[in-house]
């Protein structure tokens, strides 16, 4: 027999489990589920009384009178709508792999009820997204964590992709020395955003192509650099985390790309209307073939106006690329 001191925990845990505002238990079916769940025997009084001590507690448990009456958990930690938008993330997120992103949604679907859980079920299932098979970003993105707050430097092997589909290290597996200072998603990547003291430069690195990181005794440097960097404007400018020179660019685009530009850009980008349904968006950029690969894609309702060596980068850029068609 259960241990009748644990009631009311296990009273909670049922209402936690079983309820919702269109799933209500009443008093009578509180009591059933004690019963048989875990052997307590309790009347419908015993339950109010619980129910009520709970509430003082600070369960938010709210009651429906009527032909359908009972109780229910009204407010949680996180809402079915919170809860989606995580599942959606954690679905989302190529660094998660398959395994580490159902154990990440088992533990979701515990922050709701079960009626709700299969909610978050089947939109699990509609899915089918590319996702990493690296199990060290968890131990990566914790250790660049500890750095951070350590205010520590760390070292670490960076890798890239062969064509035999294998990473491989850069500078024939030298260490990379720098400087942890923020942590940042783009693409659906995870990227360290850090100083390196032998470039004086704020530079970046996907996470799940570093290897063997380890903390260091000496202290971060580049504070003042990072002070001025602001990591929401580098997003903005930066395609697909491609470094290039920041540039000022204008493009000249169809009044119909209004949208398409101030998703990439922000709504305080420059918008001057031009004639014939066109307006002209004066952004910064670094460019990079990622850069013109973007503007590739819009088609020909945009195009670079200026400036001309900007213009000049992009024709050599296609003409390379229509090179492998010729």
């Amino acid at each position: 027999m259960a241990d009748e001191k644990l009631k009311i925990l296990y009273l909670m845990q049922i209402l936690l489990d079983e309820t919702d505002k269109e799933h209500v238990l009443s008093a009578t079916d509180l009591a059933s589920r004690m019963d048989h769940l875990y052997h307590i025997t309790c009347n419908r009084k015993t339950v109010y009384t619980d129910v009520e001590k709970l509430r003082s507690f600070g369960l938010k448990i709210e009651q429906v009178k009527g032909s359908n009456s009972g109780y229910y958990v009204a407010e949680r930690e996180f809402e079915l709508p919170e809860l989606k938008l995580l599942v959606d993330a954690v679905q989302s997120a190529k660094f998660i792999t398959t395994k580490k992103s159902d154990e990440l949604i088992k533990k979701l679907e515990k922050m709701t009820s079960h009626e709700n859980a299969r909610q978050l079920q089947r939109q699990v299932y509609i899915y089918n997204r590319a996702k990493t098979d690296n199990e060290t970003v968890y131990a990566n993105v914790d250790s660049i964590h500890t750095a951070i707050y350590m205010n520590r430097q760390i070292s670490f092997k960076y890798c890239e992709w062969s064509v035999s589909k294998k990473l491989v290290r850069r500078k024939n597996g030298a260490d990379y020395i720098v400087s942890p200072w923020s942590l940042t998603w783009d693409d659906e990547n995870y990227y360290l955003v850090a100083y390196e003291e032998s470039t004086d430069k704020i530079k970046h690195y996907r996470v799940d192509k570093m290897q063997e990181i380890r903390i260091l005794d000496e202290a971060r440097l580049g504070r003042e650099r990072v002070e001025g960097f602001d990591l929401a404007v580098f997003a903005k400018k930066t395609f697909g985390m491609y470094g290039g020179q920041d540039t000022d660019v204008t493009l000249n685009c169809d009044n119909s790309l209004i949208g398409v530009v101030i998703d990439r850009f922000g709504k305080d980008v420059m918008i001057i209307p031009r004639k014939d349904g066109r307006f002209a968006a004066h952004v910064v950029v670094t460019v990079s073939s990622q850069f013109f690969g973007w503007v590739t894609g819009i088609g020909d309702k945009m195009y670079i106006e200026g400036p001309e060596p900007v213009r000049e980068e992009y024709k050599e850029f296609m003409r390379r690329v229509l090179g492998n068609y010729e």
